[in-house]
């Protein structure tokens, strides 16, 4: 298989294998005007299997919800067809309208138009706690 490299954008490697399209929508690359390749379940030396999205234009990436999905997603930042930089994102503190509250008394779930609000309480486990109820929330392992 062969995906063309990019010009200017970013390249978003090592991915969870089967992280790849909820990272796209996350992003909401599924609305962005450009090229977007989505490579799922590559070969990986060091972690076996991944996904890989490569994005072709300069667009605002959210870093946040990148060190949210996976601790090993290394950004690539390339212009004019050279890196320019490459980094590991870190978990978020706080992530917003990311998660949702699971706990049926929560004012989120009662409340319409309130921000669903989670902080980092363990950046090892990558778990959060709703910062209105209390609840905590580990979906996120490796």
């Amino acid at each position: 298989m062969n995906i063309d490299g990019i010009n200017t954008g970013y390249v978003l490697d090592h991915i969870k294998a089967g992280k790849g399209f909820e990272l796209y929508h996350l992003l909401g690359l599924d609305k962005a005007d450009c090229t977007v390749a989505i490579i799922q379940r590559a070969s990986s030396g060091k972690y076996g299997m991944k996904d890989i999205i490569k994005i072709d234009a300069d667009i605002p990436i959210d870093y946040d919800l990148i060190g949210y999905i996976s601790p090993n997603i290394t950004v690539n930042v390339v212009k004019d067809r050279e890196l320019v930089k490459k980094f590991k994102p870190a978990p978020p503190t706080i992530l917003t309208d990311v998660l949702e509250c699971r706990n049926p008394r929560c004012i989120t779930s009662v409340e319409r138009g309130i921000p669903q609000k989670f902080r980092l309480v363990d950046k090892d486990a990558r778990s959060y706690r709703c910062v209105y109820c209390d609840t905590l929330y580990r979906e996120n392992k490796e």
